[in-house]
């Protein structure tokens, strides 16, 4: 009796295993999955934190996007927290293909969004160069020949005369979008002037420009 058990037991088709001792591989591990949902949820985050013509540019189902919208409206701070886990479940939801082109959004947003930052840093470094030395007004019109030199050179003599008078900086942010609009994009020359950027303050009034 007891033979005739452990033979039938013997004979029993047994699991086969793969190479990798059993497991199987086609599945993600726990670990991989927690790391896209950390994923998406910062992904949904970032898309809440967005400008307002950033976000409407963002291809966003319509569930997902009224659910952003709630959470940009929303300024309690557990509130916000609870609207957006909501959002990362929505974006858990969504597929592969959705997520790749929200990506791809916002790559391009946050490429543009460097650029443009770039651009300006270097407007205020021109502005600075042409602020500090005349010789740097003729390697600015050498390099653009279309701009109204009577007008560069004014604005620069009265924007150096209202920092001596501490006036307020009118001519200052006057040659700022002077530089931009002569210019369009930035001189890759004076790239490497060894200018450093303005300070904090200069920038707040560009901004208010």
């Amino acid at each position: 009796m007891t033979r005739k058990t452990r033979t039938t037991a013997a004979t029993q088709p047994q699991p086969l295993a793969d190479h990798q001792g059993g497991r199987d591989d086609t599945r993600p591990s726990k670990s991989q999955l927690k790391r896209e949902m950390t994923a998406l949820q910062a992904l949904g985050a970032e898309i809440v934190e967005l400008p307002k013509d950033a976000f409407k540019h963002m291809p966003l189902p319509e569930d997902l996007a009224d659910a952003v919208r709630e959470a940009r409206r929303i300024t309690d701070h557990e509130g916000k927290r609870r609207q957006l886990q909501y959002v990362g479940r929505l974006m858990r939801g969504l597929p592969d293909t959705d997520v790749a082109a929200l990506r791809t959004a916002l790559d391009t947003y946050n490429g543009t969004n460097k650029a443009e930052t770039a651009r300006l840093h270097w407007v205020e470094r021109t502005r600075a160069q042409l602020l500090a030395s005349d010789e740097a007004l003729t390697e600015f019109l050498r390099a653009h020949p279309g701009a109204d030199v009577q007008q560069g050179r004014t604005l620069i003599r009265n924007a150096r005369r209202e920092a001596v008078q501490s006036k307020p900086p009118r001519y200052f942010r006057e040659l700022f979008q002077w530089i931009k609009e002569v210019a369009g994009d930035p001189d890759p020359r004076a790239e490497h002037a060894g200018v450093p950027a303005s300070s904090d303050d200069e920038q707040d009034d560009d901004n208010t420009a």
